[in-house]
């Protein structure tokens, strides 16, 4: 059966598999991130997941109130746990200094296997996706990665917005 599904699984999703081992694989190297790209990442993995979950088990309040949920959830877990002592914030730059991170491949990951589980579930068993315990617990799942990354952007916002601008403040003191 898993023979199967991997057979028929579209070419375009293999090649979306790689785009995002490449994107996460960059970010397992130490690099110099702006504002910008620390933003876009959590938001376009947020409309994936949201999309995963609205496009396997519809608009039903329940069921995006889950979504909901968990991601509020794991976003207040991950929000409170202080960034590493290795990641700095150079204001005039807006760029951030980041120690690479496999945890950003795992969120990656998990977003792309859980819809593509759904996806396969889907094909070969449709009237699963209506069964409420089912369509809960991958709701779930998919809020859960959103909060994570959502949270994780977050932290960087914060630090962003607690560093002092140094070079603001010299070029006062010069005039």
């Amino acid at each position: 059966m898993l023979a199967q599904i991997l057979a028929n699984t579209p070419r375009w999703v293999w090649i979306l598999l790689i785009a995002l081992l490449y994107l996460g694989l960059s970010q397992t190297r130490n690099r110099r991130v702006s504002m910008k790209k620390i933003t876009i990442m959590p938001l376009a993995m947020l409309g994936f997941s949201l999309f995963g979950t609205y496009s396997a088990f519809g608009s039903d309040g329940l069921i995006l109130l889950t979504w909901l949920a968990a991601g509020a959830l794991v976003f207040a877990w991950v929000f409170s746990v202080p960034l590493s002592g290795n990641i700095h914030y150079d204001a005039p730059s807006q760029t951030f200094n980041l120690p690479g991170s496999w945890v950003p491949m795992v969120l990656i990951l998990g977003i792309f296997l859980t819809k593509y589980v759904v996806g396969a579930i889907a094909a070969n068993n449709a009237a699963l996706l209506h069964e409420l315990s089912f369509s809960l617990s991958f709701s779930a799942l998919y809020g859960a990665f959103s909060g994570a990354f959502l949270a994780r952007a977050a932290r960087f916002w914060r630090l962003a917005s607690q560093t002092p601008d140094l070079s603001a403040a010299a070029t006062a003191l010069k005039s």
